[in-house]
């Protein structure tokens, strides 16, 4: 080897070093530059400190920075504004929270990079309602930033909005709430300004949207805003109607996940520049920046659609309920039904009733039950055998005469299920043992798993070749209906298909829970089948949601209809419904789960993650008083779950020990768990 020459191999060796000093003295280099420019930025004069709060979904950075403003950005970063700053080495995204004189930190600041947008989008209230979902759910501001606030729109920013409406709506002349005991009080209370606070049991055939859109036109005359959120789009569509029937044209507007981004921006900041006070959607219009809000509403606040399923899964009931109390506004939380968390506002006196006179609930509806005999009973212990008794051909019968009959039935689709005809067991898939099912009349019985034919199916059991269905869904529901009243249209409501409204002439529309279309002045008869079918999930609030259900599809029946269940007399929750007694139920319900120490007498919270990531929890979380930790237990994909519950009383102490926990977990880098406080089941 020649003296002072580098070999290649020694080359390739050098290589890697010298471009990783390189890269070094480049990153120092441009620090440097930074430095030296941000020094040389003039900051301005008057609140030269802005409070941003970054798009940073790290727990432990979960809080306000200190950024100097530019001058030259002093007119534009105004709280609320979007803006870039620089943080751990990258630009991000952030939200000013308020601008001021002092800081606490005690170096230099480092200026804000530019101002995205001047649009204030992030009002104060709102800032304070994201902190406190966050802390009350454990989770971080900028998740719940996510639900919040819409992504920006540019061209649509630039337009103006349009001008407020005025003046106030007039007084109807008579109200639909004169139906309810203290109803006529409740609107005197929100028309001059009061905030009332309220859990509405509706009756059977009453035209919710328009008591709605009517409570909306009162708290509107008092000067202030309103926010409705129901289930789904087909909900909000008939409030939608209602309230430009009450409200007047151009006086609303509908935030919904399903319009586009622009419209959905367009009207969001119609909300925050005051320009409309009124708002319906679903579940993201429960952070709607309404100007002077005066009335939150919920209806039909059970529906598991309500339950966020992003981080950190806030439910919109207690979003509403949490900004009423924040904001001192009137809370109305309404349906057919009632849910158990809504039993719990009465009796504490953090709001009243309001229901209809019990005469008058006799008149709206006449509910009864069909039953199995004891024999019938003894044969198909499931009541598949008397799914169709003979009242409802007889209901469905005279009802057909007056106008359109609505049959649920709880799944969508023919036959889900098959079982040997003699022996009742259920009929399995010859490849892989998975189940089998009929998808139409014309075609034989295939696996539900692996779509495999099975063609000359014999029992394992007995050897019988014959097939019964167990499970019928809306489909093979239509196709004995339409058998027994060959004559009469039979329309189907399920799965793809779903119809938002039909005429009132006389036809059948059968439909699954949730996809019960409107009838044109209501249904003469509704039938509920297969009731033992909702009642047999294996889930807490199993019994509560059937009722519910059955609830919405009788609130569908015109005043006077007819309304006949098929199943058990003697279930509390047929009785229930028959009594039309939901809210009894519903505080028998939670009586029974405070002595069993369930939700939501209890504060519950359930952390999943790998069994590693668990065992850190347990070793780093700091309990507060009388919580229980319940597992770990087994969960789905190689994951466990640990489940913690605390007294009511004492839920905040636990949501605050989960909020530290992901604080500490997010500094130190551990494995990821989901954190959930007050899941919709367990």
């Amino acid at each position: 080897m020649t003296e002072g020459r580098t070999e290649p191999a020694e080359q390739a060796e050098l290589l890697p070093g010298m471009v990783r000093a390189s890269v070094k003295q480049a990153q120092a280099k441009a620090r440097a530059t930074r430095a030296r420019k941000a020094a040389e930025v003039p900051i301005s004069d008057v609140e030269p400190v802005a409070r941003v709060l970054v798009d940073v979904p790290l727990a432990h950075l979960d809080r306000p920075f200190d950024y100097a403003v530019p001058a030259a950005l002093a007119d534009d970063a105004v709280p609320g504004a979007r803006v870039k700053v620089r943080f751990a080495g990258q630009d991000v995204d952030g939200f000013v929270l308020e601008r001021s004189s002092t800081t606490d930190h005690t170096g230099r600041l480092s200026p804000l990079r530019r101002v995205v947008s001047a649009e204030p989008v992030l009002t104060p209230q709102i800032a304070a309602l994201v902190a406190d979902v966050a802390e009350r759910y454990a989770g971080s501001r900028s998740d719940v930033l996510r639900l919040a606030i819409p992504p920006r729109h540019a061209t649509t920013e630039k337009q103006p909005s349009p001008a407020p409406a005025e003046p106030p709506v007039a007084a109807p002349s008579q109200s639909r709430w004169t139906g309810y005991d203290r109803g006529p009080a409740f609107l005197g209370h929100l028309t001059d300004g009061g905030s009332p606070r309220a859990v509405w049991s509706a009756a059977p055939g009453d035209e919710w949207p328009t008591l709605i859109a009517e409570a909306a036109a009162a708290t509107l005359r008092s000067g202030r805003g309103v926010i409705v959120c129901v289930p789904d789009g087909k909900d909000v569509a008939r409030v939608d109607v209602a309230l430009a029937e009450t409200l007047g044209p151009d006086r609303h507007v509908v935030l919904t996940a399903d319009a586009g981004p622009a419209r959905r921006y367009r009207d969001f900041l119609a909300l925050s520049r005051g320009a409309r006070r009124v708002v319906v959607g679903t579940r993201a219009a429960a952070f709607a920046p309404v100007t002077d809000l005066g009335l939150v509403v919920i209806w039909d606040d059970g529906d598991d659609l309500f339950a966020e399923p992003r981080a950190p899964y806030p439910h919109t009931r207690e979003v509403l309920l949490m900004r009423a109390e924040r904001e001192g506004a009137a809370a109305l939380v309404g349906g057919f039904s009632r849910s158990v968390e809504a039993a719990y506002l009465t009796p504490a006196g953090w709001a009243h009733e309001l229901t209809a006179p019990r005469d008058r609930l006799r008149q709206a509806a006449r509910i009864a039950i069909a039953g199995a005999t004891d024999f019938e009973l003894a044969r198909d212990p499931q009541g598949a055998g008397t799914r169709m008794p003979k009242q409802v051909h007889e209901v469905v019968k005279a009802a057909l005469t007056d106008g359109p009959v609505l049959v649920q039935t709880p799944r969508a689709g023919y036959a889900l299920a098959l079982a040997c005809e003699r022996c009742r067991t259920p009929a399995r898939c010859d490849t892989c043992a998975g189940p089998l099912a009929l998808t139409s009349p014309t075609t034989p019985p295939a696996c539900r798993w692996c779509a495999t034919p099975a063609v000359g199916w014999t029992c394992r059991e007995c050897g019988a070749a014959g097939l019964r269905a167990p499970v019928l869904g809306e489909a093979r529901t239509a196709e004995e209906l339409g058998r027994a009243f060959p004559r009469v249209r039979v329309r189907s409501s399920a799965g793809d298909h779903v119809l938002t409204d039909v005429p009132g002439t006389p036809a059948i529309v059968v439909a699954t829970p949730g996809a019960e279309p409107v009838a044109e002045g209501g249904y003469a008869a509704v039938v509920l089948l297969d009731t033992w079918l909702l009642l047999g999930r294996d889930d807490l609030r199993a019994t509560e949601e059937a009722l519910r259900r059955w609830s919405n599809a009788v609130g569908l029946v015109r005043p006077g209809g007819r309304v006949l269940a098929v199943g058990d007399p003697a279930h509390p929750a047929l009785q229930a419904l028959v009594r039309w007694d939901q809210s009894g139920f519903a505080a028998r319900e939670a009586a029974d789960r405070a002595q069993a120490h369930l939700p939501p007498a209890t504060r519950l919270a359930t952390i999943t993650g790998e069994p590693g990531a668990l065992d850190d929890v347990l070793a780093l979380l700091a309990p507060p008083d009388h919580l229980e930790v319940l597992g770990p237990v087994p969960a789905a994909d190689d994951e466990e779950r640990l489940v913690l519950r605390t007294p009511r009383a004492q839920g905040a102490d636990l949501s605050r020990a989960l909020g530290e926990l992901q604080r500490i977990r997010s500094a130190r880098k551990l494995d990821a768990v989901r954190v959930r406080v007050d899941p919709p089941s367990v």
